[in-house]
C-alpha cells in the first residue's frame, strides 16, 4: 500500500482485515471484515450497500458506470431489513478493486489522504478478538442502519477497535461520511476568514485546512464521546433498546 492508494492483492489478505472497494465511480466505499475462508462481514440496509431512505438514495447508486457483475449461486442475499450478512469475496467486491483500511497512522499520513474513509489514527485490536465481533454480530445484528451515523465503515471500524460513539446524536465513526459532509462545512467555515487573503488559491488553502482539522478532530482514534464495549453488551444493549442510554456512563478519554 502506498500514500495515495490503499490498494492490495488478494494473496496478502489476512483473517480480521478491515477492507472496502469503491462504488459508483469512488461516490462511496463498500466496508466489510475479512474473516478468512473467502467470507467477508459487513453491514446493510435492506439488502442495499448504501441508504438514507431518500431521494438521495437515487443519487448514490446511479452515479457512474454500472458493473455488470452477477452474484454467485453460494451467497445467500441479504433478507430484507437492517443487517449483518456474510459474502465471498467476490460478491462483496462486486467486480470492483480491494483496498486494506489503514489503522494507526500518522497524523501525517491522515491528513495527507484528504478522503475519509481509508485510515484512521486509531489502533486496531487483535485479529482474533475482530473476527469473534464480526461473527457475534452476523449472528445477533448491529441495529438500524443509518448512512451517518451506523453504517458499513461504522461497523467495520467498531470490529476492529470496539470502540462507539456514546452521543448517537452526532456523527457514528464513519471517516467516509465525515468527509461528505465535512467537504461543504469547510468551505461555509472558511467564509469568515476570507479576509486573510483575496487570492483564491489561498482561500482554497484555507478551506482545506479547515477541512482536514475537522477530518482529525471527527476520527475516532480522536474524538472524546466514544466508549470501549465489548461486543456482547453492545448487542444486548441494542436489543434492550438502551444504546442511546450510554452518555451518563462515559468515561474519560480513551488511551
Amino acid at each position: 500500500m502506498g500514500l495515495l492508494s490503499n490498494r492490495i492483492d488478494r494473496n496478502s489478505l489476512k483473517p480480521g482485515d478491515h477492507i472496502y472497494s469503491w462504488r459508483a465511480a469512488y461516490v462511496y466505499a463498500h466496508h466489510g471484515i475479512y474473516v478468512g475462508d473467502n467470507k467477508v462481514i459487513h453491514f446493510t440496509r435492506r439488502g442495499q450497500e448504501v441508504g438514507t431512505g431518500t431521494v438521495l438514495d437515487i443519487l448514490l447508486v446511479s452515479s457512474g458506470p454500472t458493473r455488470s457483475y452477477v452474484p454467485c449461486s453460494t451467497c445467500i442475499p441479504p433478507e430484507e431489513g437492517h443487517g449483518v450478512v456474510s459474502s465471498c469475496l467476490d460478491c462483496f467486491l462486486a467486480g470492483g478493486i480491494l483496498y486494506r483500511f489503514e489503522y494507526n497512522v500518522n497524523p501525517s499520513l491522515f491528513v495527507a489522504k484528504l478522503r475519509g474513509g481509508t485510515c484512521t489514527l486509531a489502533a486496531s485490536d487483535p485479529a482474533e478478538t475482530v473476527v469473534h465481533r464480526a461473527k457475534f454480530l452476523l449472528n445477533n445484528g448491529f441495529g438500524f442502519y443509518n448512512v451517518f451515523k451506523n453504517n458499513c465503515e461504522d461497523f467495520t471500524i467498531y470490529c476492529k477497535t470496539g470502540l462507539v460513539v456514546v452521543d448517537q446524536v452526532t456523527m457514528g465513526q464513519s471517516g467516509q461520511a465525515v468527509s461528505l459532509i465535512g467537504g461543504p462545512i469547510a468551505a461555509v467555515l472558511s467564509t469568515p476568514l476570507r479576509f486573510l487573503t483575496t487570492n483564491p488559491y489561498g482561500m482554497a488553502v484555507v478551506a482545506v485546512g479547515v477541512y482536514c482539522t475537522s477530518r482529525v478532530a471527527a476520527d475516532i482514534g480522536m474524538r472524546k464521546d466514544v466508549m470501549k464495549l465489548e461486543v456482547e453488551d453492545l448487542t444486548r444493549r441494542l436489543t434492550l433498546g438502551a444504546f442511546q442510554a450510554l452518555s451518563p456512563e462515559l468515561p474519560g478519554p480513551i488511551s
